[in-house]
């Protein structure tokens, strides 16, 4: 609504004064809950449990790997194209973000070999097609990751019990990326620009979710093995006393 009255008051300045009037009204406070995120293990686990003898399983991988390597959208990865992948020297990815905006995020090695791999799987005449397309070439949807995103859970949770009956939405592992890179102690504007942010308040959030920073600064703020002492005043301040 806020976007549309923005949109409106560039074509009818008649009613600029009524927009200013409705766009002056606050947000409605609502609780906000903490974001989720996946420890390293547990990202691991959903990242190894495609089958990679599988068409499907091997871009399923290869969709799973992106996801976290570069914290995107799961629509700026499902429309990523062959030709938006730079696999010579530092190899990194183009993404399509939101409002038209672009922007290039690297890829780290392991990255880079699965997606080559992929490539050489589609063929030459898959160089203007999606990286990652549906069984019949064309675009994947978000409904169709989210399910093959399930049944990754599905599959790892019968190993590891922490993700046993979870539900785990794409926009979980950007959370988890976001998070990984925080905790490895990357710089608050540059996760924000990995993401893709435009103000980096959203990315504060991330700070207010993460318990073990928090642990890390209360244990600076008062020390674990701090006692509470008892005040002895100096010689000098009891013979001015006993003087009075």
């Amino acid at each position: 609504m806020r976007t549309l009255l923005k949109y409106a008051g560039h074509h009818d300045l008649s009613a600029l004064g009524i927009i200013e009037q409705a766009l002056a009204i606050p947000m409605k406070r609502a609780d906000r809950p903490l974001i989720g995120f996946l420890t390293r293990s547990e990202i691991r686990a959903i990242l190894n449990a495609p089958d990679d003898k599988t068409w499907a399983g091997q871009r399923d991988r290869v969709l799973f790997s992106l996801m976290y390597n570069t914290g995107a959208r799961v629509s700026e990865i499902i429309g990523v194209r062959c030709c938006d992948d730079v696999l010579d020297g530092q190899a990194a990815v183009h993404l399509h973000g939101k409002g038209r905006k672009e922007r290039c995020v690297p890829l780290w090695r392991p990255t880079a070999a699965l997606v080559r791999r992929w490539q050489r799987s589609l063929g030459a005449n898959a160089e203007d097609g999606f990286l990652l397309p549906n069984r019949a070439g064309g675009k994947m949807t978000r409904a169709n990751a989210t399910q093959r995103l399930d049944l990754a859970v599905a599959a790892a949770g019968r190993h590891l019990p922490s993700l046993a009956g979870r539900s785990i939405s794409p926009h979980v592992i950007r959370h988890t990326t976001a998070m990984h890179l925080l905790q490895s102690g990357v710089d608050i504007t540059v996760i924000a620009l990995w993401l893709g942010h435009e103000d980096t308040a959203t990315t504060h959030m991330y700070v207010e979710a993460d318990l073990s920073m928090k642990e890390l600064a209360l244990a600076k703020l008062q020390p674990q093995e701090a006692k509470i002492g008892r005040y002895r005043p100096p010689d000098q301040l009891i013979r001015f006393l006993e003087a009075l």
